[in-house]
């Protein structure tokens, strides 16, 4: 695939406007490089799944690629098998705009990157910093090879490596900014060791299924400090390895359970600030998902709940719960301290990392009356 595609330069433009439009994209450097940079070259193909067909591959013969490759969509780039599960995309342009800026990127900055992916990100960089002073690293050589020919097709020849992006690139810090496109359960302090004085690693922070954020934080002294991004994001967690992730966590049925109800909604679509703060009370929650009428979900300890899909004609639902801890009664507990501190969005919550691995969210107020611990990984 070339830089010809029909109007891909329109299409480039209009997509900036868009995200202009949105309050998205303000810095102009970094809009020239979005309106330079042709997105359709990254992403030759794409998955989409199709309900209970499975995955549909759309490519570059196909009406709806073009059109979907300049919308600001998310779009699933790379299956594994057994399972089939997606294991890279091509982050939406509005959130890798946002990122950027959030990132506060100068002229001169070396920035690293986690999770090479599709590329595209990479160009990005590229184009507003200079190839020289772009690092990438993915745990897929498959990935990085293919980026490899791509950016090089454009001009661009950053450094690329292939390995496990918690070690980040030791040997080419100090990094002013590192990005990373992918999940951790927990900020790996090599990061930090890797930063420059004063610099900033983004990142998306998940100790538990579904529950956190990007983050954003500055590299000090003694430790890693900073806030929450104000709207939610989640990226396809960091693999160990160049294969399918595992799925060796699910519920155990093996007996009924507790039984109670509850008013709250299993999908947590308006609840994902009170799922994390929970998860300094709930060992590592690993798998979410459909059992018939319940939504379950289930922690590595062996703990495990079952929250009824729908409600009753009284508004609640049906609670099964087994294992060590009772995972939904936690949840209840830390949604109401959430309900009592007068719902607190993603903007108020910071974090801190220290050398130990010590993760300490925080509201407000590094130093304030309302902390929560986050419990080490198993």
């Amino acid at each position: 695939m070339t830089t010809t595609a029909p109007l891909w330069s329109a299409r480039a433009r209009g997509l900036a406007d868009r995200l202009f439009g949105d309050g998205v994209l303000r810095d102009p450097a970094w809009r020239t490089a979005f309106e330079s940079t042709p997105r359709h070259v990254f992403v030759p193909s794409f998955y989409r799944k199709e309900h209970d067909a499975g995955w549909a591959e759309i490519g570059s013969g196909q009406p709806a690629w073009l059109e979907a490759v300049y919308s600001d969509l998310t779009l699933v780039t790379a299956l594994a098998d057994k399972p089939l599960v997606p294991v890279s995309s091509a982050t939406r342009p509005g959130l890798l705009v946002s990122m950027l800026e959030a990132l506060d990127v100068h002229d001169g900055h070396r920035v690293l990157e986690i999770g090479t992916g599709t590329g595209f990100g990479t160009a990005i960089l590229c184009h507003r910093l200079g190839a020289d002073s772009v690092f990438s690293v993915d745990i897929s050589e498959n990935l990085v090879e293919a980026a490899r020919e791509r950016l090089v097709g454009l001009g661009y020849a950053p450094t690329l490596t292939v390995g496990h992006g918690a070690l980040g690139l030791p040997g080419r810090e100090p990094f002013d900014r590192i990005m990373a496109t992918c999940s951790v359960p927990a900020v790996p302090w090599a990061w930090a060791e890797q930063l420059a004085p004063g610099g900033q690693v983004l990142v998306d922070v998940k100790p538990g299924f579904s529950a956190g954020s990007l983050v954003l934080l500055r590299r000090y002294d003694d430790r890693l400090e900073g806030r929450f991004l104000p709207d939610w994001a989640a990226f396809v967690a960091m693999r160990d390895a160049d294969s399918a992730p595992h799925q060796d966590v699910r519920p155990s049925f093996a007996d009924e359970g507790a039984i109670s109800s509850t008013r709250l909604d299993p999908r947590l679509d308006d609840l994902r600030v009170p799922w994390f703060l929970a998860h300094s009370l709930l060992p590592q929650v690993a798998a979410s998902g459909q059992e018939f009428e319940y939504v379950t979900f289930a922690a590595r300890d062996g703990s495990w709940c079952a929250v009824g899909s729908e409600p009753d004609h009284r508004g609640f639902r049906r609670v099964r719960q087994g294992g060590p801890i009772r995972l939904w009664d936690r949840f209840e507990r830390a949604h109401r301290q959430w309900k009592a501190l007068g719902e607190p969005g993603w903007d108020r919550l910071g974090l801190t990392v220290t050398p130990d691995g010590f993760h300490r969210v925080w509201l407000d107020d590094p130093d304030g009356d309302y902390r929560w611990p986050l419990p080490p990984l198993d």
